[in-house]
């Protein structure tokens, strides 16, 4: 099943977006993907729920100009998606699809807009950390 806590977070961030847009951001060439992922992404999931309050909450919470979409909206969005992916495979199918989409923008994008980054971390003592797609890592701290 499609990660619905990614579907959420996209379509928030694209709610973010929009109300940015509106409120007179000119996007960048480099942002055009992405924006067309997130569109394509919201209106999938605006066909299959139509006026579903959550989301219609989630639009309100980003408008509002709220950072991320609040716990119950964020979980009552989910369970929203989840069961539409249940009862509806071919909505399941594109809704996979167009996160995917998102995602493959996003990466693209890079660091500068969500990508993969870490910067000004301080760490004391042993320390691990593993960034991008298919990242592996073995880790001994100590003796062996």
């Amino acid at each position: 099943m499609v990660g619905m806590e990614l579907a959420v977070g996209f379509l928030f961030a694209w709610a973010v977006r929009k109300a940015k847009r509106v409120a007179g951001r000119v996007d960048t060439e480099v942002d055009q993907a992405l924006d067309a992922g997130m569109d394509r992404l919201h209106e999938v999931v605006a066909v299959r729920l139509g006026t579903d309050p959550a989301l219609e909450r989630m639009i309100e919470e980003a408008d509002s100009g709220l950072p991320e979409p609040t716990d119950r909206t964020r979980q009552r969005l989910r369970l929203a998606l989840e069961e539409a992916a249940e009862n509806d495979t071919g909505f399941a199918g594109t809704l996979r699809e167009a996160v995917a989409e998102v995602q493959a923008a996003e990466a693209a994008a890079g660091p500068a807009h969500g990508g993969n980054t870490m910067t000004g971390n301080t760490f004391h003592g042993p320390t691990a950390i593993a960034v991008g797609d298919h990242s592996r890592q073995e880790n001994h701290f100590g003796s062996s």
